[in-house]
């Protein structure tokens, strides 16, 4: 069945043993989808100077934070990989020209593993991962969308999994549910109203145009995979599925692109 393509933001490590509302979104999105053949997922976390996919038959769980308490550490997601659909994709990226590399050794960082196993506990769907290129921007994030789109076709997920907001240095220690910082509220309604409306150039121009845009993103990596899950969908439709904020400046909200209703 077709799937969609969707955005999420994944916060922070935090979310996997700490109840709010965008952890209770992420543990009913299995709920609102078809069961996925496989999940291709486009993290903040992993960036490279070209696209590279892992091509793994297991995934290990890459704790990649630090910190936090040792709850988090004996977490494990072990999905396995699907190293054929790997060299597939990368195939697809290459003749549409984005030369693509094989990773046969990484697993899931988690911007993919920590809402993935609030979505689909059982870890029993194949999981892949794509980098990122952040110096190359939106419009490239977007073409990388376009040139995976008809994988969705093959019951393919592709989840971008970022955040709304990502201005970590504003963090002084507020509860989480601290009241939301104004800039934070206007930057992420005019997002959603772009979205809603399909104005892909006003996105790809938001750094210019958004209200405090370049405040609610200092550097552009966890925004970046929106643009590919917009670009994985062939007709746009675009929902909003989730909002809410966390420590008043973090926007939790996730988007579909596409099959939902």
């Amino acid at each position: 069945m077709t799937q969609p393509s969707l955005f999420i933001s994944h916060g922070s490590p935090m979310l996997a043993v700490t109840e709010a509302p965008a952890r209770q979104f992420l543990t009913g999105l299995s709920t609102i989808l078809p069961r996925p053949h496989a999940i291709l997922v486009v993290s903040a976390h992993w960036e490279t100077a070209s696209p590279t996919v892992n091509a793994v038959a297991q995934n290990e769980t890459i704790h990649d934070f630090y910190g936090f308490p040792r709850a988090l550490y004996e977490l494990s997601y072990p999905a396995p990989g699907d190293a054929l659909l790997a060299k597939r994709i990368a195939d697809r990226l290459g003749a549409s020209g984005f030369p693509t590399g094989l990773d046969r050794a990484r697993g899931l960082d988690h911007g993919a593993w920590i809402p993935l196993m609030l979505a689909w506990p059982a870890a029993d769907i194949p999981v892949l991962q794509l980098s990122i290129q952040t110096a190359r921007g939106p419009r490239y994030a977007l073409d990388i969308g376009r040139a995976l789109a008809a994988l969705r076709e093959e019951g393919v997920l592709i989840i971008g999994s970022g955040s709304f907001t990502h201005d970590l240095g504003r963090f002084r220690g507020q509860p989480a549910d601290a009241p939301e910082s104004a800039d934070v509220g206007e930057f992420s309604a005019w997002m959603d109203e772009a979205i809603g409306r399909g104005d892909i150039e006003a996105l790809l121009d938001y750094r210019n145009r958004a209200p405090y845009a370049r405040r609610q993103h200092p550097s552009e990596e966890h925004l970046l995979p929106l643009f590919t899950a917009m670009g994985a969908s062939a007709t746009g439709n675009a929902r909003c599925l989730h909002r809410s904020t966390e420590h008043a400046i973090l926007r939790m909200d996730a988007y579909g692109f596409g099959l939902l209703t």
